[in-house]
């Protein structure tokens, strides 16, 4: 059974909300082609994770057999949040773009799954890249939306882009390999006009076909 994490960070409710749309057309789609999956939901949008602190740091440090009562506490979240991702194989993100970046409570939510000795290892030993991924083969879906226009590699935008270079830079702890994240983005939102309607219906098109073609994918490899 496939297990999918659904993690919206929009800071809108459903009304408003063109991510939490897009999320949902996702996980309704795939429901209809895969009826079993697993649908875990994580909404740091409407339920922000506390940005981590000075305590999280020495707590996430210390190694685990040497840790105090106050320091299982304080990462108690860490883990399950980290718990979740080891156990989906496809996480689903509703990542708004604010201010040409990620949403600080999708952030926060990162600085506490990216945890040394759960997500990846730091080894000196390897030189310049001390750092490697603990977990992978997932996939990820980054389902967004933009005020403006133009953010793609060699867009009017692109070097004002700091969504999704953020979110590839840190997908190895999410156990995701570049190769394995699929980005649908809506644009033109503030300019309210017959542009945003099609990146409206082309996006949500979008996020019906990578639905389909990942649960079909499931579905055979069972």
């Amino acid at each position: 059974m496939t297990t999918l994490l659904r993690i919206d960070s929009s800071a809108q409710l459903e009304d408003r909300s063109l991510t939490r749309r897009l999320t949902n057309l996702f996980i309704e789609e795939y429901r209809r082609q895969a009826p079993s999956a697993r649908i875990v939901t994580r909404d740091v949008g409407r339920f922000p994770v506390p940005p981590i602190d000075h305590r999280f740091i020495h707590a996430a440090f210390t190694p685990p057999e040497t840790r105090e009562s106050w320091m299982t506490e304080k990462l108690a979240l860490s883990d399950r949040l980290i718990d979740e991702v080891i156990e989906a194989d496809i996480l689903v993100m509703g990542v708004p773009m604010y201010n040409y970046g990620i949403p600080s409570t999708l952030k926060a939510w990162i600085d506490h799954v990216a945890r040394i000795g759960r997500t990846f290892s730091f080894d000196l030993s390897r030189g310049d890249i001390p750092i490697a991924p603990i977990l992978s083969g997932k996939r990820l879906v980054v389902l967004s939306s933009r005020g403006e226009f133009g953010f793609a590699p060699g867009g009017l935008r692109a070097h004002m882009n700091a969504l999704d270079p953020a979110i590839a830079a840190c997908a190895h702890y999410f156990g995701v390999s570049a190769d394995a994240i699929e980005t649908v983005a809506i644009e033109y939102q503030e300019f309210k006009d017959d542009r945003h309607r099609v990146s409206v219906e082309l996006a949500e098109a979008q996020a019906r076909e990578i639905a389909r073609r990942l649960a079909m994918s499931a579905l055979e490899a069972a």
